[in-house]
Formats: C-alpha cells, sequence, structure tokens
C-alpha cells in the first residue's frame, strides 16, 4: 500500500473499548453501510480530487481509505478550484448485488454510480436530475419493486430551506418519474433539516435527519407506515452534558452480530467535521434509542468512550492512511488535488513524487489547482518533508503548505542567482477579497536539499522549522501561524510546487517523503 495507515490519533484504547471521535479528520457527512463482515464509509469532497473517498474497516474504529468514487468531476468549470462546491453528503446503499452512492452537487445536480467491489472501479457518474440547489439525495429500494429518491434543499442555490422531498425513482436509478413533493417541512420546529437517510424496519419507514444546523444542531428520525407519510418525528441525539457541539449528519447500520451502531459528524472548527460512533438500540415502540444518558423524551448524548462494536484478534488498530513514500513515484489514496488534476503536474519517477511548477492560480495560491492536499489527521501532529529543486526560472517555488480560508506555505523559491526560503501567508476575507503576504526568511545554498517541517498543536497553532542537508539544527521560523478550517471542511495540510512564471517549460522539484508522526 502507498501510504503508511495513521498511528497519529488512535481511537482503539486496546481494552476492548474506543474513545470518540474514531475518525479525527475531516470526513464530512459520513454515510455507511455494513455487507457481512465489511463495513463502508463514504463522506462529502466537495472541489477536491479525485472524490467521495471510500472507506473500509471490520470493527467501525481502525478505517482504511480503499477507493474514490469520483476520478474527476467532468465539468469545465473544476479544472480551476471551486471553494466549497462540487460533492455534497453522499450516501451508500447496497442493493441487487451492487454498492451504491448517490451524492449531490448543488450547481449540477443528482447523481449516482454503482460498483461490485467498492475498492475497484466505479461506474461512470449518472445525472439522474439536473437541477440546482437539491442536495443530500438518498436512496431506497422497497420490497414492492418500487424505488425513491429523497433529498433536502441548499438555500443559497433553490430558495428553499427546511424541508424534505421525495420522489419516484426508475428501480434502475437512471431516472426520477415525478417532479416529487414535499414530505416534511421543519421551519416551524426543525430548521435546517438535511442529510436525509431512510431505512424501512417492522414495517415503518425511517428518515434519519440533522436538524438546527452544523454547529449546535441535533439528530432527529422520522417514522411513517407509508414512505409518502405523514410522519411523526422524534429528536435523539443531542450534546446535552457532552463536549460534542452539534452532534450531526450521519448513518445508522446493523452489524452481522444484530448489533447496531449509529455514525455522525461533530463540527470541529479548523479540525473539520470528526466522526463520532454512537452506541444504538430499538426500543419497545420502534423508536432508536442513540448515545447514553437517554431521557425520558427518547433524547440520548453522545459517548466519550465506549466498548468496540467488534473486537478484532489480529492485526493493530489504525487509522486512514498519512505518511507516503511515494513509492515507484506515485501518491497514496489519501492525497487529493484542488481541482481536476493534469498529467503534466507529476513527472514519473522511481523515487520520491517529482512535481512540476505550474502557473499559481489567479489568486495566487489560494486559487492554485495542484497543491496536493491531505486531512489534518488528529489534533496534534508533525509533518515533514525533503525536497530537491530543479528550478528553471525566476518566481518557482516548492514547498510546504497548510491551506484554508487562511493559508501559510514555507518554500523554496528560485531568485535571480539564488534561491530563497520564503513564508507566504494569506487569508480571504469575509467580503471575498484575498489578502496575501510574503517574508523572506533567508537565502539557501542552492545545492543542497531543504527539510520543511510544521508542529501542530490542538488549537491549530502552526510552527514552521527548516534545515538544509548537512545540517544538525532545525531553525524555527517566526511568526507562527493559526490554521483555519476552509470553505465547508478542514484545514488540510501538503506540497506543492507553482511558479509565477507563465513558462511552459517549467522546472520541478522533486519531494522524497512526506512524514506524519506525533506532537
Amino acid at each position: 500500500m502507498n501510504g503508511v495507515l495513521n498511528s497519529v490519533w488512535q481511537a482503539d484504547l486496546g481494552d476492548g473499548c474506543y474513545q470518540n471521535p474514531v475518525l479525527h479528520a475531516d470526513y464530512s457527512d459520513p454515510d455507511i453501510v455494513c455487507i457481512g463482515d465489511d463495513i463502508y464509509m463514504v463522506a462529502s469532497s466537495f472541489n477536491h480530487i479525485p472524490g467521495l473517498p471510500v472507506l473500509h474497516s471490520r470493527d467501525m474504529v481502525s478505517w482504511t481509505i480503499i477507493n474514490h468514487v469520483v476520478p474527476r468531476i467532468n465539468f469545465p468549470a473544476y479544472d480551476s478550484v471551486q471553494p466549497g462546491k462540487g460533492i455534497w453528503a453522499p450516501s451508500i446503499r447496497y442493493h441487487d448485488g451492487l454498492f451504491w452512492v448517490f451524492y449531490s452537487m448543488p450547481d449540477e445536480g443528482i447523481f449516482m454510480s454503482y460498483a461490485e467491489n467498492p475498492a475497484l472501479t466505479w461506474s461512470e457518474p449518472h445525472c439522474i436530475k439536473a437541477v440546482k440547489g437539491w442536495i443530500d439525495p438518498c436512496p431506497f429500494w422497497d420490497n414492492n419493486g418500487r424505488a425513491w429518491l429523497v433529498h433536502a434543499f441548499a438555500y443559497s442555490r433553490s430558495g428553499i430551506k427546511h424541508q424534505l422531498q421525495l420522489c419516484e425513482m426508475s428501480p434502475d436509478a437512471r431516472s426520477l418519474l415525478d417532479a416529487g413533493h414535499i414530505i416534511f417541512d421543519g421551519t416551524v420546529s426543525h430548521p435546517t433539516i438535511e442529510g436525509p437517510k431512510v431505512y424501512q424496519r417492522n414495517g415503518w419507514y425511517y428518515i434519519f435527519a440533522p436538524a438546527g444546523g452544523v454547529e449546535s444542531g441535533w439528530q432527529t428520525v422520522l417514522r411513517s407506515r407509508q414512505i409518502t407519510g405523514p410522519f411523526e418525528t422524534l429528536d435523539v441525539l443531542h450534546q446535552g452534558r457532552s463536549g460534542v457541539n452539534g452532534p450531526h449528519q450521519g448513518g445508522w447500520v446493523e452489524l452481522k452480530n444484530g448489533k447496531c451502531w449509529f455514525m455522525h459528524f461533530q463540527d470541529a472548527a479548523h479540525a473539520g467535521r470528526v466522526v463520532h460512533l454512537q452506541p444504538m438500540h430499538w426500543r419497545d415502540d420502534d423508536w432508536p434509542g442513540i448515545g447514553e444518558n437517554i431521557n425520558a423524551q427518547g433524547l440520548g448524548e453522545p459517548v466519550s468512550t465506549h466498548s468496540k462494536p467488534v473486537i478484532l484478534h489480529t492485526g493493530r488498530p489504525y487509522g486512514p492512511q498519512t505518511t507516503d513514500n511515494f513509492a515507484e513515484g506515485n501518491y497514496g489514496l489519501q492525497w487529493q488535488w484542488q481541482a481536476n488534476p493534469h498529467s503534466r503536474w507529476v513527472i514519473p519517477s522511481r523515487t520520491g513524487l517529482t512535481l512540476t511548477c505550474q502557473p499559481f492560480g489567479a489568486r495566487f495560491i489560494y486559487d492554485t489547482p495542484q497543491l496536493l492536499l491531505q486531512k489534518f489527521p488528529a489534533p496534534e501532529f508533525v509533518a515533514e518533508t525533503l525536497l530537491s529543486p530543479d528550478f528553471l526560472h525566476v518566481g518557482e517555488q516548492s514547498g510546504l503548505i497548510v491551506y484554508g480560508e487562511r493559508y501559510a506555505a514555507i518554500s523554496v523559491c528560485q531568485e535571480e542567482n539564488q534561491q530563497a526560503l520564503v513564508f507566504d501567508f494569506g487569508w480571504m476575507s469575509d467580503a471575498g477579497i484575498l489578502n496575501q503576504k510574503r517574508t523572506v526568511v533567508g537565502m539557501l545554498n542552492s545545492d543542497q536539499p531543504v527539510f520543511i517541517k510544521v508542529k501542530v498543536s490542538a488549537r491549530g497553532v502552526c510552527h514552521f522549522f527548516y534545515k538544509q542537508a548537512g545540517e544538525a539544527e532545525w531553525r524555527a521560523i517566526i511568526p507562527s501561524f493559526s490554521a483555519s478550517a476552509g470553505k465547508w471542511v478542514g484545514a488540510k495540510i501538503g506540497i506543492y510546487s507553482a511558479s509565477a512564471s507563465e513558462n511552459l517549460n517549467c522546472g520541478c522539484s522533486r519531494f522524497d517523503y512526506f512524514s506524519i508522526s506525533g506532537h
């Protein structure tokens, strides 16, 4: 496997219990499905490519990235950076021998893709409905042969909010058979209801849906004897006395052993939307109970620790891939570009990853598509890389970046007669104006590779260091940098090469490795 499994954040406590979050990384809007011993999870990816990650687990605590559903977004706009747009809130289901993933692109429509094996190639995404503002789709195939789609609305695109809509769908999931109708209006009682997930049990149709917004909302369950409604509601999970704000959108799964679990996210500022795992059971009145300290009204609170869903007796606990040695010049599944990748961004090589110095984006680093990024993997960690520049033109640079609505990059930059180490800092204002500053840290010996590392604290404060090959001591870079979330995503970290020149005969840099370790 190209990419080392994360050992920085351990959800598995090693004593038969786990701690939340089980994924201390930005896997927004998770949904899950269990087939036999295997549990699969998908999550939003927005404008990051490849899109729509697929993760695998056998105990719901240790997870590995095994694939992406969407290798590129086939709309020309996504050849450039589109912050906050792209792939929102997928659902994953298993039906008729296939795995199905449905997702929305709020500016383009509702899409689906399927695969016999989630780790192998997925079908070309098919647009079920070209429409603006329909989001969070979830399919449901009924026992009578009919099929349905439930979705929410993005007010920014549709002018509709707080409502869920039901459409009949062709059983092959290729098209919708009607214009749909509103089956629940939460304007008064459940504002910002979204992310519906549809299930059937004991003659009831259930829709699990979060309400109240990501920062301080709660989880609601709707049920009806008919999929067309009317639905009654029960709020089943809220922050309560816990430290978990807005326990939000996710999915229910029943494991092979008959136990039920609910996975959801928590908005955690610069860390993104981290993933929690809650025990779940079905009450005698056919309502679900989720979490702990469930009151008389059925409202539970998130657990901080709990016994594991499954005890595996082989292997060590792990998290998604982080460190990468770039074996045979390739990068692992943890990495994503800011936009659809181009073949000229990477030069094939036997060792290390060689990134070419393509032109910056329209707004300098913020809009540069060839940033190769991964998620923050833990509250505290250290990231380090070694790069060897081979520049051809003044203005070419390569380095390490922490990226969000605020970003900071430490890079080697080619000047007239020498290479300099520079600190680039920028931030996007509320008015959409990019502000940026550059500081020259010092001049470098152009014949020596450069080590760069950053220590990230639990508050997102980043301390950068550098040294050249042959030097024993790291040199600190002043000032420190405070990371922030991006547009609907957490802060990301990674590497890049870029250029202020438009010359297509550009230079490059080889990155020997990218390591993630404990603080």
